[in-house]
């Protein structure tokens, strides 16, 4: 084992780990929130969704611009940046006077998905080989934990004090956090701040990715066949080829290029990008179902409120944090690929078992069941990526992973909520002002959403196979042989 600082590396996790949880705490917390602050700003359903849209639209076109200088300059010097400007949008989205000013803030606000691929990062490159993966199984949990947290705390808040008072409970938090960053985390070994930034990469890249997630995002309140949606995405989609052009020109005469062609093509690199986005993709659109579940009335869902649909969530989030524990303990021994796949197949094993339709308690033992899946695999998938890249390209390498999770994400969402809206059921009720009619998704629609994440999970499985294996037993004696040949050689 390499000597290293061991009251360090404790510090730097512990921090890194409250750092996801606070910022999955910030972003979770408002959804219960979002149909208080339509109604505190005057504005449509539609309109609000503005609020998460342009977050994950910022954040995934800052993403692999951020990555890039955190490779030049240093993965501290970066973090900082961000954690201020971080804390700064946290600090002022609280306080809008106004739904323009709300949605400003926010996608200020969005520079904040960048911060968990500078963690990875900077974990890679300061921690020992074998300690990083019980660092990044960490950090992955704590997506648990921050989520845990998120959904009953937020709605709680919500509920009694309105959905200002979430966002003034966490500044003191992220403030404390980005100070701690500041004085306390140490600056990276490897900067080359000679290297010219590719910023009109940066542009070409950013501009069709931003234009891509929002067409996934608010394609279901637009219409899949508006001409809106089909515009947008296509031009998104068609941006991506002079990028590409454009990318591989600057890439020659040794010059660094935003969008590095030949990183992510990388077998380990392309195969963690690939499984990330497909699981992703799975996982936001069962979860989102699960949720509504919860609140739809009998006997298709439980009936309960925002704030029961919350509590009842957090069994997700103990089988990620449990998992991630025992995760980061053994993948050393056992290595990366079987526990990607076993952890893959067990969530799918979840949502198969959601789609019968079980009862309550049943219920809370597969949304368990899923998240410790998950948990396995997102903290193999991740060591994948992060043993496999030279640590000089460690920044670029995880925002770009980040960026294609959150492509997962942006989809599984309104994927989701159109499914639940084709197969619904109507409900006529009568109200003190006259007669309503309710509708809601039945069995089907439930049955239908959780079948994809399963399917999209064995996938996920499948493509990890062509993975090369850098832990374990098998790689260690592949390594001790590679050693024996070179010895021979020289």
């Amino acid at each position: 084992m390499e000597s290293y600082d061991k009251r360090y590396t404790n510090f730097l996790m512990a921090l890194l780990a409250m750092i996801i949880v606070a910022v999955m705490y910030v972003e979770g917390m408002l959804t219960p929130s979002l149909p208080s602050i339509a109604e505190g700003f005057h504005v449509t359903v539609d309109q609000v969704s503005l609020v998460l849209s342009t977050y994950l639209l910022t954040g995934v076109a800052l993403s692999p611009v951020v990555g890039k200088l955190a490779d030049l300059y240093g993965k501290k010097k970066m973090m900082s940046i961000v954690m201020i400007i971080y804390a700064a949008a946290v600090s002022v989205t609280g306080f809008s006077p106004d739904f323009t000013f709300m949605v400003i803030s926010r996608a200020v606000q969005g520079i904040g998905l960048t911060i968990m691929p500078l963690g990875m990062a900077i974990v890679r490159e300061q921690f020992p080989k074998d300690i990083v993966p019980k660092a990044q199984a960490l950090i992955s949990g704590m997506f648990g934990a921050g989520f845990a947290v998120s959904l009953p705390l937020g709605s709680l808040i919500s509920n009694y004090y309105g959905w200002r008072m979430t966002y003034h409970t966490a500044i003191p938090f992220i403030l404390a956090l980005a100070i701690l960053t500041i004085i306390k985390v140490r600056e990276s070994k490897y900067r080359r701040s000679n290297v010219k930034v590719d910023y009109i990469g940066a542009l070409l890249l950013g501009v069709p990715l931003a234009l891509i997630v929002l067409a996934m995002s608010d394609g279901s309140s637009w219409g899949w066949t508006s001409s809106l949606f089909t515009s947008m995405m296509l031009t998104g989609l068609l941006l991506l080829i002079p990028m590409v052009i454009y990318e591989r020109r600057y890439s020659r005469n040794g010059r660094e290029a935003i969008f590095d062609i030949k990183l992510l093509s990388q077998r380990n690199v392309l195969v963690a990008n690939i499984a990330l986005t497909i699981a992703g993709m799975g996982m936001y659109l069962s979860m989102q179902a699960l949720s509504y579940k919860f609140e739809t009335p009998s006997p298709y869902g439980f009936g309960l409120s925002i704030l029961g649909t919350g509590i009842s969530m957090v069994s997700f989030a103990i089988g990620m944090i449990l998992f991630s524990v025992i995760t980061g303990r053994i993948i050393l021994n056992i290595g990366i690929k079987p526990l990607a796949v076993a952890g893959s197949f067990l969530s799918a094993i979840g949502f198969f078992l959601l789609a019968e339709s079980p009862d309550y308690y049943m219920t809370l033992l597969d949304e368990f069941i899923i998240g410790s899946g998950m948990s396995i695999m997102n903290s193999s998938v991740i060591n994948l990526l992060v043993l496999s890249v030279d640590p000089k390209d460690m920044g670029l390498a995880t925002s770009m992973n980040s960026t294609f999770r959150y492509i997962g994400s942006s989809v599984g969402a309104p994927v989701a909520g159109s499914v639940l809206s084709f197969y619904t059921v109507s409900s006529i009720v009568k109200t003190s002002s006259g007669i309503t009619r309710f509708s809601f998704p039945d069995g089907t629609a439930y049955f239908y959403a959780f079948i994809i994440g399963s399917v999209a999970l064995i996938l996920s499985a499948f493509l990890v196979l062509f993975a090369r294996e850098i832990l374990g037993k098998r790689s260690l004696k592949l390594d001790k042989n590679n050693d024996k040949s070179i010895e021979k050689s020289i």
